[in-house]
C-alpha cells in the first residue's frame, strides 16, 4: 500500500537531511505508530505520504514515495485525496466550513459523492466519534478536543485507503482518546484501512499498534514491533520505564500484561510508603480567589458558579473531559476572556480591569495554541518586544528562553520552531513580566517525554519561587509528575478537588499507568525508584 524507496529529504537552507535513505513498506490494514523526539522529522515523514512534502513545504526530495503503486511526485496532493486522508496537528487550521455537519460533508462534496451517500456517512461518522450532539455547532465554539474529533471525522467520511494522523489524541481527554483509537483499530480490522499516526503519548497508542517507526533524529528510521523498538529507545512511556526498572523481558505493552508480572513489586511495596515530597501547605491568603465564576457563550454555559483559590508554591492540575470548561475558566481567571458572573481577585484587584501590561504582571497565561501569541518575524524580535512591554531589562526574555530551551537561533521565525521550542518562547515571553500566577493550557501538546520532563522542572522552579501554577491538561502522566493538587471539572463545575495522589489514584479515567499497575498512592516510576533503590524482578 505504502512504499518508500531510498527517500532523502532536505528543507532549503538546512545543512543536514531530515530523512536519509529511508526505505520501508507498509501493507494494507496495518496500524503504524511513528514516534521520536520533537523535531526528529515525524511530521515530515507523514507529509511525504500524500505529497505535501515537498509540493507545499518546499525542499528537495530524492527517492520514491508511492501509494497503491502511484508515485506522489507524479501528481499534486489533491489527486491523492481519495487514497490518503491527512489530519494535521492543528485541526482549526484545516477547517474550511462553519459547522460540524458541513465540515464532515465538505470532502465528500469535492469527491462528487451522491447526497444520500454523503448523508449516510455523516451519520455513521457522528456516531463513531461520539459527536452527534455537536452536528450543528459552529466549529469556532468547540473545545480543542472537540475540534480534533471533527477533523478526524472530516477525513473518515471520505473512506480513504490510508489514514495519516499527526498527534491525533493530543487534545483529547483519556476516555475520548481511547474511543478514537478504538475506532481507528476497528477501521483497520473491519475495513483493512491502513493507519499511520505520529503520537508522543505512546502509552495511549502502543496497545493498538502493529508496528512502530522510531525516528532517532539522524535521518534514519528504526522499524519493528513495539516491544522490539522500545527495547533500545532512549524515550518511552511509564509502563516501559517500569518494565526496565523491574528488568522484565520482554517489556510489557499493556497495563494488563504489566499487572500480571508485577506481583513481586506489589509485595515489596506493601511494606513501604511513597517517598514523595509533601504538598506545600496552603497559605492563609491565596494569591488569587475566584468566586461564583460564570462563563456563557450564547445559550451554552461553559463555567457554572466555580469557586477556586490559588496558593503560592502550589501546582494545581485542572482536568476533565473535552468541553468541561477548563480553558474558559483559565481565560476568566486571567481576565481576557468573557465572564458573565462572579468575581476574581488577585493582587487586590480584578485582572480584567487592568490594562494589558498591568495584567501580565499579575497573571500570565499560555494558551492551547502557544503560537497564537507570536506575531513578529524573528525570535529575537519577540524577546525584545517582551522586554519592552514588561519594562524588563534588555535580554531578560532571552535569558529565560535559554534556561527553558537553549540554543534557539534568534534569527529563526517563530512559526518554524518545533512545538516544544514555541512553547518555551511563549512561556519566556509571559514570565518576563514576572507574574505571581502562571496559567498553562494544554502545555504538553506536541512535546516528547524529554521535553515534558524539562517543562516539569520549569514548573517546579516556578512553584519554588512561591508562584501559583495552574496546568489544564489531559496528560495524566504529566499531572502525576508535577501536580500537588488536582481539580476535575464536568459540565462547567468542579466536581472533585484534592491532593493529586488521592484524586488520581481513585479515578479509572485519570489514573496514571503506574497507579493502575501497582495500586495505592504510587503515581510515577520515580516514586517507585525512590522507594526501591534496587529493582525487584
Amino acid at each position: 500500500m505504502i512504499e518508500l524507496a531510498d527517500v532523502t529529504f532536505w528543507y532549503h537552507g538546512q545543512p543536514e537531511p531530515v530523512l536519509a535513505d529511508v526505505t520501508l513498506a507498509i501493507g494494507e490494514g496495518e496500524l503504524v505508530l511513528v514516534t521520536g523526539r520533537t523535531g526528529a522529522g515525524k511530521s515530515t515523514l507523514l507529509g511525504t505520504l500524500n505529497g505535501l512534502v515537498p509540493h507545499f513545504t518546499g525542499g528537495h526530495l530524492d527517492g520514491t514515495v508511492a501509494i497503491a503503486g502511484t508515485a506522489t511526485s507524479s501528481r499534486p496532493p489533491r489527486e491523492f485525496a481519495h487514497l490518503v486522508g491527512m489530519v494535521g496537528q492543528d485541526p482549526l487550521a484545516g477547517f474550511v466550513t462553519d459547522t460540524v455537519e458541513e465540515e464532515l460533508a465538505y470532502g465528500m462534496e469535492q469527491l462528487g459523492l451522491a447526497p444520500p451517500v454523503m448523508r449516510r456517512r455523516v451519520e455513521e461518522t457522528l456516531d463513531l466519534l461520539g459527536i452527534a450532539d455537536l452536528r450543528r455547532r459552529a466549529l469556532r465554539t468547540l473545545s480543542g478536543g472537540q475540534q480534533q474529533r471533527v477533523a478526524i471525522g472530516s477525513v473518515l467520511t471520505m473512506h480513504p485507503w490510508v489514514l495519516v494522523l499527526d498527534e491525533p489524541t493530543s487534545a483529547l481527554d483519556p476516555t475520548a482518546a481511547e474511543d478514537v483509537l478504538a475506532t481507528l483499530a476497528r477501521l483497520v480490522q473491519d475495513l483493512s484501512t491502513t493507519v499511520v499516526l505520529a503520537e508522543h503519548r505512546m502509552e495511549r497508542v502502543i496497545p493498538f499498534a502493529d508496528r512502530m517507526l522510531y525516528l532517532p533524529g539522524d535521518g534514519g528510521v528504526v522499524d519493528g514491533t513495539p516491544p522490539d523498538v522500545l527495547k533500545d529507545m532512549p524515550i518511552g512511556p511509564p509502563i516501559v520505564a517500569l518494565g526496565r526498572l523491574a528488568e522484565w523481558e520482554p517489556l510489557p505493552m499493556s497495563v494488563r500484561d504489566a499487572r500480571r508480572r508485577a506481583e513481586s513489586f506489589r509485595a515489596a511495596l506493601r511494606t513501604t510508603t511513597v517517598n514523595r515530597a509533601p504538598a506545600p501547605a496552603a497559605r492563609a491568603e491565596p494569591l488569587l480567589t475566584g468566586s461564583g465564576i460564570v462563563v456563557r457563550y450564547g445559550a451554552t454555559v461553559a463555567v457554572r458558579g466555580v469557586d477556586l483559590d490559588l496558593h503560592a508554591g502550589t501546582v494545581l492540575a485542572l482536568m476533565g473531559r473535552n468541553g468541561s470548561g477548563k480553558s474558559s475558566l483559565l481565560w476568566a481567571l486571567q481576565g481576557s476572556g468573557p465572564r458573565q458572573g462572579g468575581s476574581v481577585r488577585a493582587a487586590e484587584t480584578d485582572p480584567a480591569r487592568l490594562p494589558a501590561a498591568g495584567a501580565r504582571k499579575v497573571v500570565g497565561l499560555v494558551p492551547q495554541n502557544a503560537g497564537d501569541l507570536l506575531y513578529l518575524e524573528h525570535v529575537a524580535d519577540e524577546c525584545a518586544a517582551a522586554d519592552r512591554e514588561s519594562a524588563a531589562e534588555p535580554g531578560a526574555c532571552r535569558a529565560l528562553l535559554d534556561r527553558l530551551a537553549p540554543g534557539i537561533d534568534p534569527r529563526a521565525h517563530p512559526r518554524d520552531l518545533s512545538e516544544g521550542q514555541r512553547l518555551a518562547l511563549v512561556l519566556a515571553v509571559q514570565l518576563t513580566a514576572s507574574p505571581r500566577i502562571v496559567l498553562l493550557d494544554e502545555p504538553t501538546r506536541g512535546l516528547d517525554y524529554d521535553a515534558k520532563a524539562e517543562l516539569a522542572r520549569t514548573i517546579a522552579a516556578l512553584a519554588a519561587e512561591h508562584r501559583a501554577v495552574v496546568v489544564a491538561t489531559h496528560d495524566v502522566e504529566f499531572v502525576a509528575a508535577v501536580a500537588d493538587r488536582v481539580a476535575i471539572m464536568a459540565e462547567g463545575e468542579i466536581i472533585s478537588d484534592g491532593p493529586a495522589a488521592e484524586v488520581l489514584s481513585g479515578s479509572p479515567a485519570f489514573a496514571p499507568q503506574v497507579s493502575k499497575i501497582l495500586g495505592g498512592d504510587w503515581l510515577t516510576v520515580a516514586d517507585v525508584r525512590a522507594a526501591l533503590p534496587e529493582a525487584v524482578g
